[in-house]
């Protein structure tokens, strides 16, 4: 019997966020890196010149959604105004890690 679920029901998913508002100067990206590490998700966080941060969350579909419902609430000190999100193709990362400002 074919797989009906394909590979799309294991495949890792990717989403590139851009999180707008107070979210520089507050351990955003510590704080991201921190939680997608804790979901086991791979990618990278970095700051914009624009005050926005962007980020790239590879992993399970369930620990991905988990990580942007994280993004719209940020570290204790953040606030974020909102959250965009983007489907991207899955890259493979070794880790998440955060990347200089562009």
């Amino acid at each position: 019997m074919p797989d009906t679920a394909g590979k799309g029901a294991h495949a890792p998913i990717a989403r590139l966020l851009r999180i707008h508002g107070r979210v520089q100067g507050v351990w955003y990206r510590a704080s991201a890196q921190a939680e997608a590490s804790r979901l086991g998700l791979a990618g990278w966080v970095r700051n914009r010149s624009d005050g926005s941060v962007e980020a790239v969350a590879v992993g399970p579909h369930l620990q991905v959604e988990a990580f942007i419902a994280w993004a719209h609430q940020g570290p204790p000190k953040a606030q974020v105004l909102r959250v965009e999100v983007i489907d991207i193709e899955a890259e493979a990362f070794d880790s998440f890690e955060q990347r200089p400002t562009i």
